[in-house]
């Protein structure tokens, strides 16, 4: 399988804008870890697929979910039009998934109907008991 890698004029665009004096254990190279980001968004796998070649998939993972509550990435994209690296329709996933009309109790499912008439008459008035038939074969 072919990793993703920052080219180094991509990683001379982005690194001026990554936070700095984080609080915490020693950092993961990140360059090494937004590659493993952009990787697992590219390929679309999940990210305890994600190759050991970029670091530990928990980091890849949690980082980008740190990130994304704190709106780096949007804060990334501004800054990256502003310089001019890329343009403001760039989109980092775009991927959708048509479902048909009865995946989801929609018209059409597996499951039997009453008709409208029935539906309005109600219950059945009488049910005919197991034992009164056999005693019609008498």
């Amino acid at each position: 399988m072919a990793l993703f890698w920052l080219s180094d004029e991509a990683w001379a665009a982005i690194e001026p804008h990554l936070p700095k004096n984080q609080p915490g254990a020693r950092r993961v190279d990140d360059r090494r870890v937004i590659s493993g980001i952009l990787h697992v968004l590219k390929v679309g796998c999940r990210w305890c697929d994600c190759p050991a070649d970029y670091g530990p998939s928990t980091t890849i993972y949690n980082r980008f979910n740190r990130w994304s509550h704190r709106g780096f990435w949007l804060k990334l994209l501004d800054a990256l039009v502003d310089t001019g690296a890329v343009t403001k329709s760039t989109a980092i996933d775009s991927t959708y998934v048509k479902a048909q009309r009865a995946a989801f109790g929609a018209k059409g499912g597996d499951r039997a109907k009453r008709s409208a008439v029935r539906a309005v008459a109600g219950p059945p008035r009488y049910t005919r008991s197991p034992t009164s038939s056999a005693a019609r074969m008498r």
